[in-house]
């Protein structure tokens, strides 16, 4: 939603709302149905009008009814004027969050080439993406031009660039006054400036591969004892099957007390059977260390 006016020409508008609201309120005090002034029947001597005590009940339920609505409307209206700016407060968040997540984006592209964080570009990003027509109309204070991000830094070491729009959104509420209420967005990137060889391995140090319960390490990613192909056979059998290496099948450790079922699952490089496809032993999680990171792990038999 997109209100009509900004926070400078809106105040009026709304105290004409209200204005509308108590005149349509005391007109319509005089039109209540049931309300009868009764002719007078004759007059004498010390008579004063001829408005019997039926029509005076009827005047007051009037008057009461009149005050109800006095209170009890504008209170309405009061609540749907609120309803409305809570609306457009949460779309000009998600609004600047978007737009934020759009300029980090920019920014961790060209953290390899510029390695230093410009705040004044990050808020240039951010206005394109989201408009600066968009925030000039918007309940935002000064518009395009109030959203800062000065906070924004990246670091050196990580290349982790934490990003922060801070602005102020101005509420016309003519009963409490005007109220600004702070705002801040924020987000966290990973500039695209990769690792340096320098630090992690030596010059001439081969890079390896290995596993968090492996014993051995490979030199070829793409091993079969890495690539896992797990297919399911029925457990009666599994006793007689045996490996591409020739081994025979064990059970797992891990899920082999939870019962075998009709089917288990093995691999043709592995020595275990398991009950469970999502197992841990059917996953593997590879790391990539130098060679001198692997003492005390052997070659794989297949590609070391």
């Amino acid at each position: 939603m997109v209100l009509p006016y900004n926070k400078l020409n809106i105040l009026p508008y709304v105290n004409i709302f209200y204005r509308k609201i108590f005149r349509f309120f005391r007109r319509a005090s005089l039109c209540i149905p049931g309300c009868v002034i009764r002719p007078a029947g004759h007059f004498s001597h010390g008579s004063v009008s001829g408005i019997d005590a039926g029509s005076r009940e009827k005047k007051g339920q009037r008057g009461s009814i009149t005050v109800e609505a006095a209170f009890a409307m504008p209170l309405f209206f009061f609540a749907v004027l609120a309803l409305c700016y809570m609306s457009e407060v949460m779309a000009i968040r998600t609004s600047i969050r978007s737009g934020l997540q759009y300029a980090g984006k920019i920014a961790a592209e060209n953290a390899y080439e510029r390695p230093v964080l410009l705040a004044g570009s990050i808020e240039e990003d951010l206005i394109n993406a989201v408009g600066a027509e968009r925030l000039d109309r918007s309940i935002v204070e000064s518009g395009s031009s109030g959203v800062h991000c000065e906070k924004s830094y990246m670091s050196m070491n990580t290349g982790i660039i934490e990003l922060r729009a801070s602005y102020h959104v101005y509420l016309p509420l003519p009963v409490f006054g005007n109220v600004v209420v702070p705002m801040e967005e924020s987000c966290r990137v990973k500039g695209w400036t990769g690792y340096e060889r320098a630090g992690f391995l030596a010059e001439d140090e081969e890079t390896v591969y290995i596993t968090e319960t492996g014993m051995v390490y490979h030199r070829d990613y793409h091993c079969n004892y890495l690539e896992l192909s797990a297919r399911m056979v029925p457990a009666e059998i599994v006793e007689d099957l045996r490996s591409e290496s020739q081994g025979k099948y064990y059970p797992c450790e891990r899920c082999a007390h939870k019962g075998t079922g009709s089917g288990v699952y093995i691999t043709d490089y592995g020595d275990r059977y398991h009950t469970s496809l999502s197992c841990s032993g059917l996953k593997r999680t590879i790391y990539a260390v130098p060679l001198s990171e692997t003492v005390g792990k052997g070659a794989c038999s297949k590609c070391g």
